[in-house]
């Protein structure tokens, strides 16, 4: 009987689930597992490994050169047969090797991307993978999160859900538990529980888990519909298409082949074998296998370079992208707020060191002074240090230590400050005796600390609001009178230093004779100005150099910040995002503006300040009103609407919220934006790859179809054997075409303008490209043909001839496809040693063929001498190397012109 948590109490759940506030024991967790299994949604059946194997065989083509096989057994022809299946079986294992490759990369993927759970056990809170969850586990949600299992609320805070996965509602519902809910409620009504897969969209909760995996309300939906298809991205559309294409084309020639040559007197079985050997050579039946692996291996390398895509199509998207909108905050800088400049006692001190490395130095005109000897100085630096709650901490990094903040980030700044100083331990000197907090409406923070029998107030905030509660100055070491022209030269450098986009603080004190004076005395006022603190986050080094890349790549680097104008602006200027005639457009200007006049300016804007995540929004849509296509990066809640919105939503993975995450189609594990270069570079590279074995398979099957319809045509013998014509097709189409996948990105691939996102496969003279070597290459195995058959009237000799030509000038083919535009004089033909050993294999299997006497036998080949393979060699060379030269002579000839002129133009 199905139990109605809702209808129960939190104190009748947790004894229901043999549970308690501080959560389950390991040994309780253990137990559970064993009975509940994890916290996943069945898959379904999976297909077995036989079954994919078997799959394979299911092409039309293949069934009828099954059936081709099947005659030549009964007609006696038992070598042929034998040798067609073998070839046959090779291919189905390739076939499958691919298919399994491909998924086991994908499952890696998702892997990767698997959520966690914040949970509480045996009293402690700790991180689990979300699939380890069992009932009776306390998990710890807040905004952002996204729900790992069905539970019952126990405590909330201000605690909204978003439901329409479950309920269609599209406006969170509020959660309340102490709600008495009655147990025939639907789900839209049971406000004090939450469900798996459902979204935190605001406050914080505990929750005791009820159910999971298939126990769960989306188990249940899940369980509906077992098996759902996955989507083919655009690319493996337009390639689904086009090789039903080229089968009807293919079957076309084909056909017209088996008549000519049954025409021009061969027998009808024969001909019918070599039409079908050649439909199977000329359907490019491995395209949707190499470009799922070309796809997987490279969301594999992109995972290395911490860009985790979750969504395929994305990957040929990023290649498209021509603007990039981004957080200023931890993606261009640091996240690390950094005390960059001091002043104190009338003087500027600069302070080295980046992020929370504690070295550095303090230099005034780049002299470096120890600031202990300098009172003013050693004050700020005391004061900063003492009225403090944040903490440093290690943590282990790859290579070494690494340190992190623990409290206000900038809190953390100071205490570096401190460090750097050599004041590393406050305790030792100061004892803290009483706290007044920040508040927004004062903009002060102080604390009341004792120091032997001194007793001091030690005070830090806005600098316009603690000048005002000055009366003195610490100058020279002693206390002044803070008379007017003191405090306007304070004022200025204020101003100074704001303007140089750094967030300030200033510090001051006063003594009381003791602990009860101070208490009785309003701390805040009567005080001694001691110095500013001038602090930045910074920008991260590797991004200015990220953003001039993307620059030359054709794409457009936009800041969007909710800093203020001058902050954004300076951060904006130092990484070199705003040119001198870019806009910088704030938050209060953007509401002023209309869609429309919006769509009009947003392509001479380059920062956006002051604005929030529903600014992104219209910004994204403004920017695809003018064609762009937008690569938008965001970590919270609200940031999901133009994360989804943009062509390419890009997730923040140490600070994005689930919610966030959930929308993006590209997840950055770092939250670098550096990292989004990396990810367009690997995407442009997927795709020349994909593009890149397009040409090649189609220009070796334009190959063999040329070479037979234009001998059929002649009435000339069967240039190459049915055997033959199937093991060309295996060695040549197989392994180097791989290969070709794993592919390095060509030098200029970020120097190129972003792809059309329409452009078609063939665009920029690709189709050119595969029917000229094609066709040169059908010509040059005919031309050897037909020489060695008259030279030494041998048709076997004049086949294995046409056999060695056909197969080297598809593998010479293979390095000129290396470059979509350069050809083989371009790159390195050592560039790839997949590639070299794949060509080399390649070779020992064709050689196998020829030089083998049994193997030779079933392939009606003979063995062929040094002037044979000079003639083979030479000839399998020209359709590469002619076209290649050719092309060279034509870009020497070409006006040389600013490539990247018109870049900006994006």
């Amino acid at each position: 009987m199905e139990q109605h948590w809702h209808a129960l109490s939190d104190a009748e759940c947790l004894q229901a689930l043999g549970s308690s506030a501080n959560g389950l024991s390991a040994e309780d967790v253990e137990a559970r597992r064993r009975t509940h299994g994890l916290n996943l949604l069945s898959e379904g059946s999976k297909v077995s490994l036989l079954t994919v194997f078997l799959n394979q065989f299911r092409d039309f083509m293949i069934l009828v050169l099954l059936a081709a096989t099947l005659i030549s057994g009964l007609l006696g022809e038992y070598t042929d047969a034998i040798t067609i299946i073998a070839i046959i079986v090779l291919n189905g294992i390739l076939g499958f090797v691919q298919e399994i490759r491909a998924e086991r990369s994908l499952a890696a993927l998702k892997e990767l991307t698997a959520p966690v759970a914040r949970v509480r056990r045996g009293g402690k809170v700790i991180e689990v993978p979300a699939k380890e969850l069992v009932p009776g586990d306390i998990v710890l949600l807040e905004d952002g999160d996204r729900v790992p299992a069905d539970g019952r609320i126990l405590k909330a805070v201000a605690f909204d859900v978003e439901e329409s996965a479950l309920t269609g509602e599209s406006v969170p519902a509020s959660k309340d538990p102490k709600a008495v809910i009655e147990a025939n409620s639907n789900l839209g009504d049971r406000k004090n529980m939450v469900y798996m897969g459902t979204m935190v969209t605001r406050g914080k909760a505990e929750v005791v888990v009820t159910a999971i995996g298939m126990a769960t309300e989306m188990g249940k939906i899940a369980d509906l519909m077992q098996q759902s298809e996955e989507q083919l991205t655009p690319l493996q559309q337009r390639l689904d298409q086009l090789g039903k294409t080229l089968v009807w084309i293919s079957l076309g020639i084909t056909v017209l082949v088996v008549i000519a040559g049954v025409l021009h007197g061969h027998a009808l079985y024969e001909m019918f074998l070599a039409g079908v050997s050649l439909a199977v050579a000329a359907i490019p039946e491995g395209l949707p296998a190499i470009v799922t692996i070309a796809l997987a291996l490279g969301v594999q390398r992109m995972i290395k370079r911490n860009a985790i895509v979750r969504k395929l199509p994305s990957v040929e998207t990023l290649g498209c992208a021509t603007v990039i909108c981004s957080d200023k905050t931890g993606t261009l800088t640091q996240n690390r707020m950094t005390v960059q400049k001091l002043f104190a006692d009338g003087t500027y001190v600069t302070v080295t060191g980046s992020g929370y490395q504690q070295t550095g130095e303090f230099l005034i005109d780049n002299h470096k002074i120890d600031p202990n000897k300098r009172p003013a100085l050693k004050s700020l630096v005391e004061i900063a240090a003492a009225c403090n709650n944040a903490a440093i901490v290690e943590k282990e990094v790859e290579g070494g230590v690494d340190y992190a903040i623990q409290g206000d980030p900038t809190e953390g700044a100071l205490l570096v400050l401190a460090r750097k100083a050599g004041f590393s331990d406050v305790a030792a000197v100061y004892e803290r005796v009483g706290e007044q907090p920040f508040d927004s409406e004062r903009k002060l923070m102080s604390v009341l600390v004792k120091a032997g029998t001194d007793v001091f107030a030690f005070v830090k905030g806005a600098p316009d609001v603690l000048l005002e509660r000055c009366s003195r100055v610490l100058a020279g070491g002693r206390e002044e009178s803070l008379g007017q022209n003191t405090r306007k030269q304070i004022q200025a450098a204020n101003l100074e230093m704001a303007e140089g986009a750094m967030r300030n603080l200033a510090f001051a004190y006063r003594k009381f004779p003791s602990i009860e004076a101070a208490r009785e005395a309003e701390w805040e006022r009567e005080l001694v100005f001691v110095g500013l603190c001038g602090m930045i986050d910074p920008p991260r080094e590797e991004v200015k150099d990220a953003i001039a890349t993307a620059r030359s790549a054709g794409i457009r680097t936009v800041m969007i910040t909710g800093d203020h104008q001058v902050t954004a602006m300076a951060i904006a200027k130092e990484l070199d995002i705003l040119p001198t005639n870019g806009r910088v457009m704030t938050g209060v200007e953007l509401d002023a503006m209309d869609d429309g006049k919006l769509a009009q300016v947003v392509n001479d804007v380059y920062v956006y300040a002051r604005v929030t995540p529903e600014h992104k929004l219209r910004i994204v849509r403004a920017l695809q009103a003018n064609a762009h296509v937008v690569a938008m990066t965001g970590d919270g809640v609200n940031d999901a609407p133009a994360i989804k919105q943009a062509d390419i939503g890009i997730a923040m993975g140490q600070s994005g919220t689930d919610v966030a995450k959930e929308a993006s189609s590209l997840v950055l594990a770092d939250d670098n934006f550096a990292t989004i270069v990396a990810a367009v570079e690997e995407g442009r590279g997927i795709y020349d790859n994909i593009k890149k074995f397009i040409r090649y398979l189609l220009a070796s099957n334009v190959g063999e179809i040329v070479t037979m319809f234009a001998a059929m045509l002649a009435g000339l013998p069967l240039p190459l054997a049915p055997i033959q014509i199937l093991w060309v097709n295996l060695v040549t189409d197989g392994l180097p075409a791989i290969a070709l996948g794993v592919d390095s990105p060509e030098g200029d691939i970020m120097k190129r303008r972003p792809r059309d996102v329409h452009e078609g496969i063939f665009a920029k003279g690709m189709a050119t490209k595969i029917l000229s070597r094609g066709i040169l290459i059908g010509l040059v195995t005919l031309a050897v043909f037909v020489w060695s058959l008259k030279t030494d009237k041998n048709l076997a000799h004049a086949q294995t001839m046409a056999y060695a030509t056909l197969t080297m000038a598809q593998l010479i083919l293979v390095f000129d496809c290396r470059s979509l535009e350069g050809g083989i004089m371009k790159r390195n033909p050592l560039g790839n040693i997949w590639l070299i050993l794949a060509v080399i294999s390649s070779v020992v299997l064709f050689a196998f063929t020829i030089y083998v006497p049994k193997i030779a036998k079933a392939f009606h080949t003979v063995p062929l001498g040094l002037t044979d393979w000079i003639i083979v060699l030479v000839l399998a060379a020209i359709p590469t190397f002619a076209l290649s030269i050719r092309r060279l002579g034509r870009n020497a000839l070409r006006p040389k012109s600013g490539a990247n002129d018109d870049r900006m133009a994006a």
